[in-house]
């Protein structure tokens, strides 16, 4: 296999202030060692990077998808080889166990912000805040990015220690939190979340009670956009791991939960995240879809046991949260699926592609659920121009 022989799927969101890409990045020959796919993909990445004008000191984001969570030694070498080779000074990914329904090694999402005058741009990486000596916690860390008056911060897995899940997921909230104080701001300025149990059967009613009281002791009422999904965070000494999203600005910032009449809130049957965020930034507005599955109005699981109705029911959901907005399926600019068996990969793109749901960069990956009978759940990031109107 060539190491050029990677494939990328790109996305781009022209603003007023920068142009936003997303890109998916993998391996074209699954068949090849892990390290071969990782060269593969990163190359990849790498000249859609610079046919989009940037680099990887561009990139706002990282996040890798591992069909071996347990030993990613190989593709982190090749990674590195990469931006050696690209010059690059690239973000810390964020990396979790999660293998890709195709069968390959890895597959990468990366968020890119190319500004129109660099001059009001800079970018600083935040060493992380170590929660012990493993190589994952040293490894870790965040990227801020300031254009004009408004500040980004995107971390990378964060881990807490403990004894168990909740202890765990608490100190990962601690971490976060005194990682936003180092950058200048505060847990309120989080609107996404992403968080991965290695258990999630076992863990996710500690996580929820972990995050409830930490959302109660720091008073935080828009609770953020979140995903919680099962997921082996590396290295296995961590039962869980977080990563989240911020934005803060000079000037107020309007930041709005979206809704749906399909969907009730989640808070109500004891999981802390909003179904949505609406946040206008000054070079678009981004609406930022929760992890959504086949939940209906009352918050009772819909379609147990039916793979095909359920993807519907998801689709249904999502498209409804962002009509609410004044968005469709074509602003999509990024998502995720996660399908809890791979083998039903073929019958989701085909609901897929009935929806519209398709032709931007989405990762197809295999995951637990935060309930037994969920067969599929994505997430999704849609841009519309800036005061784009909502309902």
């Amino acid at each position: 296999m060539s190491e050029r022989d990677g494939s990328t799927a790109l996305r781009r969101f022209a603003g007023p202030v920068a142009d936003e890409l997303a890109i998916l990045s993998r391996s074209d020959d699954a068949s090849c060692s892990a390290g071969q796919q990782a060269e593969a993909a990163y190359r990849a990445l790498a000249d859609s990077l610079a046919a989009a004008g940037a680099s990887f000191r561009e990139v706002v984001s990282e996040r890798v998808f591992l069909r071996d969570a347990g030993d990613p030694s190989a593709v982190l070498a090749a990674r590195a080889r990469v931006l050696r080779d690209a010059g690059g000074n690239a973000p810390a990914p964020t990396s979790i166990g999660q293998p890709p329904v195709d069968g390959g090694a890895l597959e990468v999402i990366a968020s890119v912000l190319v500004p129109r005058d660099r001059s009001a741009w800079s970018v600083e990486n935040i060493p992380p805040d170590v929660a012990c000596g493993c190589e994952g916690c040293r490894g870790s860390g965040a990227r801020l990015v300031v254009l004009g008056d408004e500040t980004v911060l995107h971390t990378a897995n964060l881990y807490g220690c403990g004894a168990g899940a909740y202890e765990q997921a608490w100190e990962a909230f601690r971490a976060a939190e005194r990682l936003l104080e180092r950058s200048g701001m505060t847990f309120r300025d989080v609107v996404r979340t992403w968080i991965h149990l290695r258990d999630i059967d076992r863990d996710y009613d500690a996580l929820n009670r972990a995050r409830r009281e930490f959302f109660a002791r720091s008073g935080i009422e828009l609770r953020p956009a979140s995903t919680g999904i099962g997921g082996a965070p590396w290295p296995s000494v961590h039962s869980c791991s977080l990563s989240f999203h911020a934005v803060k600005s000079a000037r107020p910032l309007e930041v709005t939960g979206m809704s749906t009449p399909l969907l009730n809130e989640a808070w109500s049957y004891g999981a802390d995240f909003s179904r949505g965020l609406r946040v206008v930034e000054a070079n678009k507005t981004a609406l930022h879809v929760s992890g959504t599955a086949s939940i209906d109005e009352a918050g009772r699981t819909a379609h147990v046991a039916g793979f095909e109705a359920q993807a519907e029911r998801m689709l249904e959901n999502i498209a409804s949260l962002l009509d609410g907005q004044g968005a469709r399926f074509s602003d999509l600019v990024s998502g995720v699926t996660y399908l809890r068996h791979a083998s039903d990969a073929a019958v989701f793109r085909a609901a897929a592609r009935r929806r519209g749901f398709d032709g931007f960069p989405c990762a197809v990956v295999e995951a637990a659920l935060c309930r037994p009978e969920l067969l599929c759940e994505a997430e999704v990031v849609a841009m519309l121009p800036g005061n784009a109107a909502g309902a």
